[in-house]
This record gives C-alpha cells, structure tokens and sequence, in this order.
C-alpha cells in the first residue's frame, strides 16, 4: 500500500536549525553588551549552516505566528571568523537596511533579495561591500531600493528612521555595478522609469543571465554588448519592439528567453506573428527554454486541426502542430504557452508545457510562475480550483504541498493568491483526497490556513479558511493548534463582523472545538472569552429577533463548554446568561432545538453545587416545572429541565426558602413527566462521564432525584449498550446501585428499575457483550 501524500520525515538538519532559532540562548548565543544577542565565543559556524540558519529564520518569521523575531539576529553573523555566509535569501519585510549592512563584511556569492519593500538606497551602498565575491544578485520587488529614505521625524540609533517609506522622489544617482567583476546572474525586476538602464548595466561585461521583468527599455542596442555570453534573458512585460527582437536573437548563446506578458494589460501594442516566432528558433538554435505566454498571434501559427497526425500526442518537432518549432533539432525543456491559443494544440516539442488545457500544464504554470509571477500564478490556480471542484486531481502531492501552500507562503500578502489559494485548498482536503494524504501533510495546510486567516482579515479568504478548517477531523486534527485556531475564531466572531456566512461557519467550528475535548482545553477557552463572545452574538440575534443556526449553534457552543466546567459556567452566569435564556424562551416558543440546547447547558450549571442558589428563584423554577410538560425534540426539553430540578432537589428542603411554587409540587411534577418518557428513546446527548448522575444515587434526601437518575441510566444502557455499559462498570456505578436498593428512602419503582433494568442489563452486556445490538 503506498503511503499518504507527503508523508516523508524532516531532516535531522531542518530539525536542527529550527530548536536552535528557538533557543537561541539555550544553544549559540548569550546575553552580550547592553542585553543584546551576541554568539558564544567558542562557536564557529560554517556556510552551510549559517545559509540555512538565515534562510529558516526568515521562513518562521513569515509564517509561524508563535516565533518571536530577534532583535539583532543578523548582527550574530557580523563577524566572517565566526560565521560564513555564501548564499544568501531573504524577504519581504523581514530585512531592512541595518540588517543587510550588518552582513556587510561576508564574502557573499549570492543575495536573493524579494519583495523587500523597507530597503532604501541605503541597502545599495551596502551591495557595493560585496562587489568582489558576489555572482548572483536578485533584486525582485524592491521598489525602494533605488530611492534615498525621506528626512526623519525621529532617528534610529543609526541616524535613520527604519520605519519611514523611501521617497521616491529622491532617487539615487551615485550607484553604480563598477567592480563587480564577478557578477553572472542579475534581476533587477521593476527598475525606476528614472533610472537610465542602459549606463546601469554597462560596467556589467561579464553577465550570463539578466532578468529585466516590467522595466521600460529605452533603447536596445546595450544588449549586443552580451553577444557572446548571454545565456539566460527575460523581458517579461517589457514593451517588445521589432527593433529589440532583432537586436534579441543576436544573442545567439541564448539557452532561456522569457518574452512573455500578463495578457490583460492594454498598454502592449506588439502582436506575435508566425514570422517572429520563425526567426526566433531558427537564430537561436541553443535555446532549450522559450516563454510566450500572454501574446495573441497574428496569424495562423497552426496546423490546421483536421491535419493534425492521429495517434498519442508527439514532442518530436517534425510532427508539431506549431509550425515555427517544426524548425527546432530537439524538442524544448520548457515551453511557455500560458494564456495563448497555441497550449491547446496536440502536438507540442517541449518536455514542459505552461498552459490551460489540462492539469499538468496548469500545475506547471503555477511551478513555473508561483515566485515571481503572482498575477499569472494566481490564474493558474483558480484553474486547479476547477479541476479540483469539477474533475479529480490527479497529482494531489505537488499540486498541495509543493505549489498551493508554497504559493500561499510565498505570497501571504497578495488577496489574489490568498483568495484562489484558499478555495484550492478547500476541494483539495475534501473526503475524495482524504486517504490520499498523510497527518504531516494535513497538519501542514492547517498552518497555512490559520497564517491566511491570520494575515489576511479579508472576508472571502476568511470565509474559504473556515470551509477548509471543516473537512478536518475536530478536534483531532486541530489540536496541536487548538489554544490559536480558537482565538481566531473569536476574533471573526467579533459583534463588529456581522459577515452571515462566516459567522455561521465559526460558530460551528468553534462549537465542534469544545466537544470532547477535557476540561483544561475547556476552561483555556473560556478564559479567552469564549463565553461571552456567544453570549453577546446571541444577545444580537435577539436584538434582530431571527433563530437561525448561529444563534442555536451559539447555545449549543455554550452548552459544551460548560460540561463538568464550573468556572465557564460561572462565567455564563456573570454574563447575563439567564437573562438570555429567558428572553429566548419568550421570543422564541417553538424552536426545538434552541429549546433542549438551553436545557442541556442549564443542566451542566445546575450540576455545579455552589452556583445552584443563584438558579433557585421562584421565576426559574417555575420555567423549569413548566418545561417538564414540553414535548420538544422527543424527551430532550423535558428530560433536561427534570435534570437541573433534580440536582436543585439534591440540596434538601431547607435550601427551598420560597413559597411559591411549592418544592412537593414541583417534585410531583417531576416523577409524572418521568413516568411519560419513552425509555427506548433515542438521546442528542453524548455522556463522557456519569459522575454528575451517580452522586444523586445513594442519597434520601430527594427520591424523585434518584428516580431521575436511575431512569437516565436505563434509558442509555438499553438503547446504547455498547457505549454505556462498559462505561457505568468502569466508574463504579453497580455498587451505587447496589445502595440504592439497600436504601429504606428508595422508592419501590425505583429499586425494580436499578435492579431488573440496570443492573441485569449490565451484568448481561458484560456475560454477551457481542450478542447485544447497538
């Protein structure tokens, strides 16, 4: 049998690196000058473990809500004696320009720098400290990094303020690539409109791969300059010319050329023509990868359908159906087709394909575009979406781990991604894909859930977290992040958020959280104000007079974490609980189950000794009797409302101050409903402990109480033996039973019950428990 999708271990070296990051004082470091981080004197790390240190520091601050950043962390790796840094990626705001200048002393080789929007010019002069060693240097989405910082309201202890936004209209003019001898591989994505490109580069003699995505080009002629060297180019959303085309296929080392666009901007007037296309394989004939997504052809590129050669699609390039690529020696490693007409032909000569014809060139678009192309990655993924939905998905390990939730990661800013990532997941964790994935998989998208619902309070992305957090098992499979995935779902439940669908969702998934979970998980959440955030979206239901499923799945939520838990139900009583019990009562007659879930958490109260005064008053005790007679939702409203006046009765007479109603009244009210129930009923109700019924057994101080218990132990060992049974032996409930038949005080009815009902029926259960139906 294979194993479940994504089932393989960490290594020992990921392990590692993460207790380290979160021990940092346990393990390399000590308190330096000042109560700052400083490394351990005798330690030494090499480049493999500080690229890998840096890298996983960056990922947990991005996505691991409970890692606390350090202060000064990058000022560890300061000194090269102590520490090698060769390679090294950071993102988004994680870095900023003390950081990168606190490295500025290692011999770096590669700075891969995405996203990083708080870097300034001030970061630039730090590049030049890397100049003799540096290789490979990203650029990718720093769009400040060309601009000098605006003048400071308030300096850092550097003189400048991290914390304010370059300018952008101080742009920098003294940098310069002069003496960067070594330099090979440069992206420069998004470059200033300001900045003259062309002077830029020029220093840059030695380049064998440039990425120039959405940077406006001048002029063309400076590429030439690269002739004999240039292996790798990309000019995605560059505005093309024939003029830059025919300086392009000059390069005649080319093995990469990406001259691809997002279709749907309007400003592009360059049409792809069969001609173009022609020149570019016939000139660059050492190309082996080549992206046109985007471009709408001019002319008819393709062989006619009904020519097409029958049989198994071919990548052989005499047989494509493309006409330029029949020019191509060797089919392609990669070809980029994304949002063009040519990804649906039949014969394609490439071993990759990026496209929307079906699910291996959508999940290779998503590969192919998920870092650097997020506009054309979140398409491709609202595709995997359908797919998903409507088809079946047949690579679910790389569509979900390796593309979804790194998207989702990698862009935990951008609603695109977040809204279609999300909805991806969804259909993807759903019971068709269930068996197919392992628990470290699917622990691995519930982190990415809660991030999205975390970072992004945006109500689609909320709304599609929810739907996903329920096709997991709960609270099983949440429980690892039960005490966040709780405070998330309080905080969605805000009065102020009044999004009907989320609040649906959450309610119930905060309803599913507090089943069957022990009480330490019980009272955690009431301390988070679990409690009250029901109570004030009931209040609001009520302001609005609707019963809907929130407002039930709200009491419903009140009565499981109030199970054997006093001091969530002493919270329900300080928070004007009762009140709202009764103005439900009075507002809503009819409603069934509103009716038995307000019973069910009245009876958890009424099981707490010390709050029980506060329920004895004529008002409540007369709703109570009166709900004795109630034949909502079989015996549930009925049997509830006997329960909390039969722990009320346990207390004795002389608690039972008032007049009216009269405690030998209500108590015969009592042992008349009891008499009318069905003890073959069927329970909405799910016991984990009888403690709460057995203390009523061997007492005289309320035979109605003992009779109530004593029926309520029939009726679940009759009906659910398997369940109860085991359960009733297990805490000792045939000895009580056994008091209870020795006690004057019982009543004769009750005694026949304990022992020809109970008691035998367990003693049989235990001689036949297989021949017993369930």
């Amino acid at each position: 049998m294979a194993a479940p999708a994504g089932d393989d271990p960490d290594s020992l070296m990921s392990l590692t690196t993460v207790f380290c990051l979160r021990n940092l004082r346990r393990t390399m470091c000590c308190q330096g000058s000042r109560n700052k981080l400083s490394l351990r004197p005798d330690v030494f790390l090499p480049s493999e473990i500080c690229d890998k240190l840096l890298g996983t520091y960056v990922e947990l601050v991005q996505t691991d809500s409970s890692f606390q950043p350090q202060d000064g962390f990058f000022q560890l790796f300061s000194d090269p004696r102590s520490t090698r840094l060769t390679r090294v990626q950071l993102r988004e705001d994680v870095v900023r320009d003390k950081d990168l200048e606190a490295i500025r002393k290692q011999d770096l080789i590669e700075l891969q720098l995405t996203y990083c929007s708080s870097l300034s010019s001030r970061s630039l002069r730090t590049l030049a400290c890397f100049r003799e060693t540096l290789v490979s240097l990203c650029l990718f989405g720093c769009r400040y990094i060309f601009y000098r910082r605006a003048a400071p309201l308030a300096c850092d202890e550097d003189g400048e303020d991290e914390d304010c936004p370059a300018s952008r209209q101080a742009l920098e003019t003294d940098f310069s690539f002069q003496g960067f001898r070594r330099l090979r591989l440069l992206n420069l994505e998004g470059l200033p409109d300001e900045v003259d490109v062309e002077t830029l580069l020029k220093p840059l003699r030695g380049l064998t791969s440039l990425e120039l995505a959405n940077v406006q080009l001048l002029g063309t002629s400076f590429l030439s300059q690269w002739r004999d060297r240039l292996a790798s180019l990309v000019l995605y959303n560059v505005d093309l010319s024939e003029e830059l085309l025919s300086t392009v296929v000059e390069l005649v080392h080319l093995r990469h050329l990406d001259i691809s666009r997002e279709s749907r901007r309007p400003s592009f007037k360059f049409k792809m023509t069969r001609k173009i296309l022609t020149s570019i394989v016939q000139r660059l004939v050492n190309l082996v990868s080549l992206d046109i997504s985007g471009h709408m052809m001019l002319d008819n590129c393709t062989v006619p359908h009904c020519e097409e050669a029958m049989g198994r699609p071919s990548i052989e390039p005499c047989k494509s159906s493309i006409y330029p690529f029949q020019e191509l020696r060797r089919p392609l490693q990669f070809l980029g087709l994304y949002d063009t007409s040519l990804c649906n032909v039949t014969h394609i000569p490439a071993q990759k394909v990026t496209g929307s014809r079906n699910e291996e060139q959508v999940l290779n678009a998503i590969e192919a575009y998920m870092e650097f192309r997020p506009e054309l990655a979140h398409r491709a993924i609202n595709q995997l979406f359908d797919i998903a939905r409507i088809q079946h998905c047949s690579q679910l390990l790389r569509a979900l781990l390796q593309l979804v939730i790194a998207a989702l990661k990698c862009h935990k800013y951008d609603k695109s991604i977040q809204v279609t990532g999300s909805a991806a997941l969804y259909y993807l964790t759903n019971t068709e894909y269930r068996c197919d994935q392992s628990v470290r998989l699917r622990g691995e998208v519930i982190q990415v859930v809660l991030n999205g619902m975390e970072q992004y309070q945006e109500v689609t992305v909320q709304r599609n977290c929810c739907l996903t957090l329920c096709n997991f098992t709960i609270p099983e499979e949440l429980e690892f992040q039960y005490r966040r995935v709780n405070q998330l779902l309080l905080k969605i439940l805000e009065p102020a958020r009044q999004d009907e669908s989320i609040q649906r969702i959450a309610v119930h998934l905060c309803n599913a959280l507090v089943c069957q979970v022990d009480n330490q998980h019980k009272e955690a959440v009431g301390k988070m104000g679990f409690v009250k955030t029901m109570l004030n979206l009931i209040q609001k239901k009520l302001q609005d007079r609707v019963c809907d499923q929130v407002m039930e799945f709200s009491w419903s939520a009140l009565w499981n974490i109030t199970d054997e838990t006093p001091d969530n139900c002493q919270m329900f009583l300080n928070c004007q609980g009762m009140r709202l019990f009764l103005e439900c009562l009075e507002e809503f007659p009819d409603k069934q189950e509103l009716h038995r879930n307000m019973l069910g958490l009245l009876g958890n109260v009424a099981e707490v000794r010390a709050l029980r005064p506060q329920l004895l008053t004529p008002q409540f005790i007369t709703v109570f009797t009166d709900l004795l007679d109630s034949k909502a939702d079989g015996i549930e409203v009925s049997y509830n409302a006997c329960g909390v006046l039969s722990h009320i009765m346990f207390d004795g007479s002389e608690v039972w101050s008032m007049e009216e109603p009269p405690r030998a009244r209500v108590m015969e009210k009592m042992w008349d409903a009891i008499q009318s129930w069905d003890v073959s009923s069927r329970r909405n109700i799910n016991y984990r402990s009888f403690e709460p019924i057995l203390r009523l057994l061997p007492q005289s101080v309320s035979p109605v109480s003992q009779h109530w218990a004593t029926w309520a132990l029939y009726n679940l060992v009759s009906v659910y033996p398997h369940k109860y049974c085991p359960l009733l032996i297990k805490e000792g409930g045939l000895r009580l039973l056994e008091k209870v038949l020795e006690l004057e005080s019982s009543q004769p009815e009750t005694k026949d019950m304990a022992r020809y009902k109970v008691m035998e029926h367990c003693e049989n259960f235990k001689d036949h428990p297989m021949e017993t139906n369930d």
